[in-house]
């Protein structure tokens, strides 16, 4: 899950609250934090293959900063919250999180047009490329 910064917390304390058999873990900080949550806590179990968390919330910048590893993994789902963030298609986050592995996309968005319909258009592109693909841009545009 990424979301702003401010509300990794609540989306930890709301997995606790609503699904406590989900292990989150919250993955922001120093440089020197986030390599010790990366050490302990990050890594596959050598013996079982299973991680310690289910979940992993980190902010925006958190993807920018981790972006070398955070890309190495197949992830289920990926979920980004306040998702207008990667209206812009060319952005570094809208690259970072397109480059990501997943089976899954949700995004959450209580304004998912703010400007024009290229940015609703980046927004079905990263759920959807197969269908919103680039040649569909010029369609969209103003």
């Amino acid at each position: 899950m990424i979301c702003p910064k401010i509300v990794t917390g609540n989306w930890i304390r709301e997995f606790r609250k609503w699904c406590p058999h989900i292990r989150a873990l919250r993955l922001l900080g120093t440089k020197d934090e986030r390599s010790r949550i990366m050490k302990e806590d990050f890594p596959a179990d050598k013996v079982t293959g299973k991680y310690k968390w289910d979940v992993l919330v980190t902010s925006y910048e958190g993807v920018l900063k981790e972006k070398s590893i955070l890309t190495r993994f197949k992830w289920n789902y990926l979920i980004i919250d306040e998702a207008h963030r990667i209206k812009n298609e060319t952005s570094a986050l809208s690259q970072v999180v397109r480059k990501m592995q997943t089976q899954f996309r949700l995004l959450i968005t209580g304004t998912p047009l703010q400007n024009n319909l290229h940015e609703l258009w980046a927004l079905l592109n990263f759920l959807l490329p197969e269908i919103f693909s680039e040649a569909q841009v010029s369609e969209w545009s103003e």
